[in-house]
């Protein structure tokens, strides 16, 4: 398997967990004190829709199928387990919280992807999505400073 297939697995695994748990958060929050934030949770699990497409066509191209989750490590909870507590209680501020964490773990999931031999192209579009998470995560922190 070739590195930038191993990452592309990850990432894309990544990239579900996000998009789920940030749905999932905008469903919570549209009814709660904090019904805007909802607006953005949504937006960032359209993103993270789009960076998954972006990465399994990509895979495509090269012949890979990196939609597929075959690690064992795909079927823990990779940094969106928090959320699950957040989500059955009605806090808004520790849905927001929950979000932050799973940024914290994507960041951490992409610089790690970025320490691999990737190919120019793939390391473009990972270090790209790699800024556009970075940047999602500084407004998460600053929704949470705000309140």
């Amino acid at each position: 398997m070739s590195a930038d297939e191993k990452v592309a697995k990850e990432l894309v695994e990544t990239l579900k967990d996000g998009e789920k748990g940030y749905a999932q958060s905008a469903e919570k929050l549209r009814d709660s004190e904090h019904a805007e934030w909802a607006t953005t949770m949504q937006r960032l699990s359209e993103q993270r829709a789009e960076f998954r497409r972006e990465i399994v066509g990509l895979g495509h191209e090269y012949g890979d199928d990196v939609d597929e989750s075959g690690s064992a490590l795909a079927a823990l909870h990779r940094g969106w387990m928090s959320l699950k507590d957040a989500l059955t209680g009605d806090d808004a501020s520790g849905v927001l919280g929950a979000a932050v964490s799973g940024e914290d773990h994507a960041v951490t999931e992409y610089e790690k992807g970025l320490k691999e031999d990737l190919s120019d192209g793939f390391r473009d579009v990972v270090q790209r999505q790699h800024a556009a998470i970075v940047s999602a995560r500084e407004e998460l922190k600053a929704l949470q400073t705000a309140s």
